[in-house]
């Protein structure tokens, strides 16, 4: 079975070799360069147009993705009105303050608290409208299915 590639102008367009050639070819390691966070420390690599787009959003800073949602968080959970600059701040502060801390000196402990912190705060925290209960639940609050007993009695002794 073979192929054949058509480069005639279709429909008034230009043939794709036309527009390759009017394209100028550029190396495409030139285009990137280093953009460091200015909250957490984190470097990326970046065409000087993104980096240019992030600053004009961060009034001038430049942001990763991770800290940009961490400011987003910020205003939302933020018990009173603030601006994208106080929540910038903030979040700033933070990561200065947690740069400073150093590391943890047994970092397993502390992975370990950290995650048990997560998990209290996922119980205690009201489930969304969004999320659906894994068992379907009747009036009452209780759910709706339940387990009277062994469905096989005569391997667990009970009948």
């Amino acid at each position: 079975m073979y192929a054949t590639i058509i480069s005639e102008p279709v429909g008034g367009l230009p043939a794709p070799e036309s527009q390759a050639a009017a394209a100028p070819k550029l190396n495409p390691q030139s285009e990137i360069e280093s953009a460091k966070c200015e909250c957490c420390g984190l470097t990326e690599e970046c065409t000087p147009a993104y980096i240019e787009h992030v600053r004009e959003r961060n009034m001038g800073h430049w942001i990763c993705g991770l800290c940009s949602e961490a400011i987003k968080d910020e205003i939302v959970r933020s018990e009173r009105l603030l601006s994208t600059e106080e929540a910038m701040a903030t979040h700033m502060n933070f990561c200065m303050k947690f740069k400073a801390s150093g590391p943890p000196l047994n970092p397993t402990i502390h992975l370990i608290s950290a995650m048990t912190k997560i998990l209290r705060r996922s119980l205690d925290s009201p489930r969304g409208s969004s999320s659906t209960p894994s068992t379907p639940m009747r009036m009452g609050g209780r759910p709706g299915l339940t387990r009277s007993g062994s469905c096989f009695p005569a391997l667990t002794g009970v009948e």
